[in-house]
Order: C-alpha cells, then sequence, then structure tokens
C-alpha cells in the first residue's frame, strides 16, 4: 500500500488484535514479491487498490493466502482485479460493531515480541524481513523525540514511503511518541514541497541525501528562505549539498544527518550541526559502536597475529559493527536479526576481539576523525544506495543471468557526480557469435526489476575480470566506471523512452540522469 491514511489504519489494527505487520515494497512484483510474502509466513495479505496490478503479474503466489483489498479513490483498479483479490476491507469492516478486540488475543505479548517486518537489501541476494520488536519502535520514537526536542506542536512531513524503516520507525515513531502531527505525502514532489510546507506549517522533515538535491535543483525564487521547517534528519547529505542547503534555505536549520539502518543494533547521529557529519563519539568505551580494519582490495578484515579484528584508526575507514547484547534486561544493542535464521547468522560476527564476543555487521564504511566526528565513506561489497533505495547486486543479478546469450553478468554500483549514492552498472559477457540485444535486455530488466534497480548502464566485456581465485574483479570495474577514458569496451546507458539501452554520450546520460 502506499502512503495514505489507510496504511495506518491497517498497521495499528493489526498491532492491536497482536498480529505482526510486514510491510512490502510497492515496486516489487514477481519473484521478489512472491518471496516477501514466503518469508514472511503471512497468511493475510491486505493490498491497497492501486497496488493490485503488482500481484496480478506475478506468478506462483501461494494459493491459500487470504487477500482483502483497500480501496483507493486516486487509483482504482478494475473490476476484474478487485473481485481476484479478495472482498474490500472498508465494506467487511462497516459491518463490525466497533467493540475493542479481546484482550485474550494479546494475552502474553512482551515488548521484546515482533512488531512488524521491515524489508532490507542486503548482500546475501533476495531483501530480507527484518524484525522490529515493539520495544524498539516504540524506544526510536521516545530517543529521537529528545534528541530532536520534538514538541506537541510541531508538525512532521513524510513523503518517503511507509514500507521503509525511515518514515514507519524514526518518523511515525517520534510523531507519536512526543503528539506531534504528520502530514502524509503519497509520494515526494519537488515542485509541491515548498508548497506543502508553507501549506501545513511543517516544522521537521526527513530526507536522503538524493532528495535534497532535487530540491536543490529546482529554480531560485523570491520566497525561497519564507517557510516554517527548521528540523530535518536523515541519510546522505554530503558537506557541498548540505552547505548549499542552508546558504539558500536559510540558516536555522537544525540537521540531525545519522548513520544507521532498519536492522542495526547502533547508531550515530548528528547533534550540533558539525557540517557533512554523521555524528560523534566522544567516549567509545561506552557504546557498542566500534570501527575496523578492512582491506577493500581483498574484500576481507584485517587481523592481528592472534586472528582477531584491528580497530581502524583516526581517519582510517573502517566497517561499523555493533556489540550485539544479549543481557534480559537490556533492550537497546540487541541485533534482533530477520525472519530468515540462517541469514541472521551471517550478519553477526563472532570472535572478533576477544573469544565468545558476537558483533553485527554493518557492510558500511565509516571514518572517525580526531574529534570523535563520524564520516560515512561508502558501503561494502554486495550493496549499493540508488534514488534512495537499497539495492542488492545478488537479486540484480540473478533477475538478469537469464538474459539470452549471456555467459556472464557481474553487476555493482558507480558513481556519477552530482548524484548521491551509486548507480547500477551491468558488465555483459556475450557467448561467442552472439550479439548484445539492448531492446531485449531493456525489457527484461524493467520486467524483473524495479525501475530503481535495473541498472542504468551497461558495459560490455570480451571476458570477466576475474581475482587469482577466481572472484569477480569488482573493485576494478567500479573504479573504471562508466569512463570511456578508462573503459575500452562498449558503454550503454538506459533510454526509458525508447524502452531500449542506447550507445554511452553526453546527452544519452543526461537523458537517463533526467528520467
Amino acid at each position: 500500500m502506499e502512503n495514505r491514511s489507510a496504511f495506518f489504519f491497517a498497521w495499528m489494527g493489526i498491532a492491536k488484535t497482536g498480529a505482526v505487520a510486514a510491510f512490502l515494497n510497492t515496486h516489487v512484483s514477481g519473484k521478489p514479491l512472491a518471496h516477501a510474502l514466503e518469508v514472511t509466513g503471512a497468511r493475510y495479505v491486505i493490498v491497497g487498490e492501486e497496488c493490485l496490478p503488482r500481484f496480478a503479474e506475478t506468478e506462483g503466489l501461494d494459493a491459500n493466502l487470504v487477500y482483502w483489498h483497500w480501496p483507493d479513490a486516486e487509483r482504482p483498479a478494475s473490476d476484474t482485479l478487485r473481485a481476484t483479490f479478495g472482498a474490500a476491507l472498508q465494506e467487511q469492516a462497516s459491518a463490525q460493531d466497533g467493540a475493542n478486540v479481546p484482550e485474550e488475543w494479546r494475552e502474553g505479548l512482551r515488548a521484546g515480541d515482533t512488531a512488524q517486518y521491515i524489508f532490507t537489501s542486503g548482500t546475501t541476494g533476495l531483501p530480507k524481513a527484518a524484525v522490529v520488536s515493539h520495544a524498539r519502535w516504540l524506544m526510536a520514537g521516545d530517543a529521537m523525540k529528545l534528541l530532536w526536542e520534538i514538541e506537541p506542536s510541531d508538525r512532521f512531513y513524510c513523503f518517503l514511503p511507509l514500507y521503509h524503516g525511515a518514515a514507519s520507525m524514526s518518523a511515525t515513531s517520534t510523531t507519536m511518541s512526543a503528539g506531534a502531527s504528520l502530514v502524509v505525502r503519497r509520494k515526494f514532489s519537488r515542485s509541491e514541497f515548498w508548497h506543502d510546507v508553507r501549506r501545513y506549517h511543517i516544522t521537521c522533515c526527513q530526507y536522503v541525501g538524493e532528495i535534497c538535491r532535487f530540491l536543490l535543483s529546482v529554480p531560485s525564487a523570491a520566497d525561497d528562505k519564507q517557510h516554517s521547517l527548521r528540523k530535518m534528519s536523515g541519510t546522505g547529505l554530503t558537506p557541498e549539498i548540505w552547505q548549499q542547503w542552508v546558504n539558500r534555505f536559510g540558516d536555522q536549520f537544525r540537521i540531525f544527518e545519522g548513520w544507521g539502518g532498519t536492522e542495526s543494533n547502533t547508531n550515530t547521529i548528528n547533534l550540533d550541526n558539525h557540517v557533512g557529519s554523521c555524528g560523534r563519539v566522544p567516549f567509545w568505551e561506552k557504546t557498542n559502536l566500534r570501527l575496523v580494519r578492512y582491506d577493500q582490495e581483498k574484500g576481507d578484515y584485517i587481523r592481528d597475529e592472534n586472528g582477531f579484528l584491528q580497530l581502524a584508526g583516526v581517519n582510517e575507514p573502517g566497517e561499523a559493527l555493533g556489540m550485539a547484547i544479549t543481557h534480559p534486561d537490556v533492550m537497546a544493542g540487541r541485533f534482533e536479526g530477520y525472519t530468515n535464521a540462517e541469514a541472521t547468522e551471517k550478519k553477526i560476527l563472532r570472535n572478533v576481539f576477544v573469544k565468545g564476543d558476537a558483533w553485527w555487521s554493518s557492510g558500511d564504511l565509516l571514518r572517525c576523525d580526531e574529534h570523535g566526528y563520524c564520516w560515512f565513506v561508502d558501503r561494502i561489497g554486495d550493496t549499493y544506495r540508488w534514488k534512495s533505495e537499497n539495492v542488492s547486486t545478488m537479486e540484480v543479478t540473478d533477475a538478469l543471468t537469464e538474459y539470452p546469450g549471456a555467459d556472464a553478468v557481474t553487476v555493482y554500483g558507480v558513481q556519477v557526480p552530482g548524484h548521491e549514492g551509486r548507480a547500477g552498472m551491468a558488465a555483459i559477457v556475450m557467448l561467442p557469435d552472439v550479439a548484445f540485444d539492448a531492446q531485449a535486455f531493456w525489457k527484461l530488466a524493467l520486467e524483473r526489476l524495479p525501475r530503481y534497480a535495473a541498472p542504468l548502464f551497461v558495459r560490455l566485456m570480451d571476458a570477466p575480470d576475474m581475482t587469482g581465485n577466481y572472484k569477480l574483479r569488482k573493485v576494478d570495474l567500479q573504479r573504471q566506471g562508466f569512463d570511456a577514458a578508462l573503459v575500452k569496451d562498449p558503454l550503454f546507458v538506459r533510454d526509458d523512452r525508447l524502452k531500449t539501452y542506447v550507445p554511452l554520450t553526453p546527452e544519452a546520460m543526461e537523458g537517463a540522469l533526467r528520467g
């Protein structure tokens, strides 16, 4: 279901019955959607009418699932689709007597029990369902209310998708903890952002770095600094964009740039407007966060003579780890993991500093300066972030390996000047005497993947670039990117208007980024 009031009605109603709500990405269909339903063990599915086509085009859905659809006046589905996916939930609800659900339905429910599953992409393939307990959801709001000094008079603007932890945990939980107001927009609109801020007297909002860049790309106006927005929280705001933002829209902002993730058991947050930093750690011994040395070329940790990991030095990039706290009386610092036990175990490092310890592996590189300020550096390995979404290279590769004539497909993220995160790039080795069909590749990619995950660039290679131990040399591919001075292979860029991939030119790239 997309961002609308019905999302909250369904979510809170599920919580009141004592059941677990699993939030599904509204962009996915096909195998990723079927996978999401399977790993959550869902028996009932509430589908916003606007999302029914995604289910209709997905094969292999569990025939035992019980569906209800929630009408959507803005984007109604066909009568056929509505009839296919269960009864209208509103009609069924209106027939109820309005009494509270029996308390015994929630008997035995504890704060540490699961409240939600929120999907997050990672290095192990298809998206994983991260476990969020009632306690963690409530604690997130209580902590952010205090740190951001949110008052009941504040109005929080929510345009990030509610199926993400940023909106459903941070924004919603914080607003409810403070007794403030939440103003929800279905989708982000750069043309309507400031109109909404002024119309609804917005004081707080979330962002990802890309959002701020989008808003800065709008032509300047005389009233740029005439608004009520004062507090912003999020991730990915570069020092350059940060400075441009306050110069244009006012220096009254408190910007809470942070680092963390849906499943994180530790995080950082900037409390003093230190431009570009994602937080400060003045006393490391009082936290469960550590940065450890990591060799990006070899793709492995740097260890001491005893086999233990080493702490990163000042300004040395290191992977962020969070000590997994398992004390029964302590909720903070727990790694609640995923619905899949194997996926949970893969994110836990053991015997890190001493025998028997356990640490959550973030997959993110941070560096910390001599004053304790932390700075995000990059993601490790097989995930990257584009268009405010985490993308799993394994998921994309899995979708593209069925492309006829492909001998090998390597997917990785590449930096694009002036844009946050990394865009997807696929390096393809075709079978001998088989030509690359750009139109067919576009069709496969857009049918199998959300638009943000479909590779923006394609590189045709004669042979895969392998390391000595037969691993794909992604570091070199990432470093070369789509730079024609470094890459002699044919390069293509996605053209959604023509529904194909076209040879990379400055004009073609500009059109792809604009689209």
